[in-house]
């Protein structure tokens, strides 16, 4: 998937413990295969305003949403390739699109606006979805660890099983292995399911035995929550000061 620069699917989320990971594996794994990177580590720094506005927007579950992070697969150095993305769910399709940098060059980008020489069209997408949201600044690093898989008779068809999930607020770089909260109690799995088409009848019928229901667990969004309670502050409140500004981006959207 790391070569892979722009996607338009829906994605299903779906929080699991041990057992019924292990069941639900044991249920659909004939129809599935190991990803071309069947393990990975992923780290994220999730871009916002000073006054969190993107988060803001996003938790009030709007038509059109976005943002923006900055990922890299592993510990990265300066010279690790590290991917900037910006992911947008509009009425419930999420897309996409995403440049490969040096990790150093894209922090510099985005932490110091240092130039970078990419012309391509997403790059310049990353550099209007700056401008719009001026001072843009690093306000979460989330990392977790993923397994994933894919249907033998689709590649585009993907399961990922998210586990040990944390987020700091502070030491915002991924160069720094820090750790941090976590997201999700030891041992339990957030599955997506991630598709442009239909789900397969199969798993529908396991989904229905077992029991299971899509949730809206965001890993940024429930990070911001966290860190508002222990503030004391009120999550309605500081989210109608978003709705208004957003409204005008929704019109503006590239999809």
């Amino acid at each position: 998937m790391a070569n892979i620069y722009t996607f338009k699917r829906t994605e299903m989320k779906y929080r699991l413990t041990k057992d019924q990971y292990d069941e639900f594996i044991e249920r659909v794994m004939e129809h599935l295969v190991p990803d071309e990177h069947p393990v990975s580590e992923i780290h994220n720094i999730y871009y916002d305003t000073p006054d969190y506005r993107l988060i803001r927007t996003s938790l009030e579950k709007p038509y059109y949403k976005e943002k923006l992070r900055l990922r890299t697969y592993g510990i990265p150095t300066n010279y690790s390739a590290s991917f900037l993305e910006i992911k947008k769910k509009v009425d419930g399709i999420v897309y996409k699109r995403r440049i490969e940098l040096p990790y150093g060059r894209a922090f510099s980008y985005m932490n110091f606006n240092e130039p970078i020489s990419t012309q391509s069209q997403i790059a310049k997408e990353i550099e209007y979805f700056k401008a719009f949201y001026s001072n843009l600044m690093p306000k979460m690093v989330i990392n977790y660890n993923r397994e994933a898989y894919v249907a033998k008779d689709d590649p585009d068809f993907r399961i990922t099983f998210d586990y040990d999930i944390t987020y700091r607020t502070d030491n915002l770089d991924l160069k720094k292995d820090l750790g941090g909260e976590r997201l999700l109690p030891e041992g339990e799995y957030l599955m997506e399911i991630k598709t442009s088409k239909a789900i397969p009848l199969y798993l529908v019928n396991v989904l229905n035995k077992m029991g299971l229901y899509k949730t809206t667990f965001s890993k940024y969004g429930e990070g911001y929550t966290r860190e508002f309670i222990k503030a004391g502050l009120s999550l309605v409140a500081a989210g109608q000061a978003a709705s208004a500004s957003q409204r005008s981006r929704q019109n503006l959207a590239y999809v």
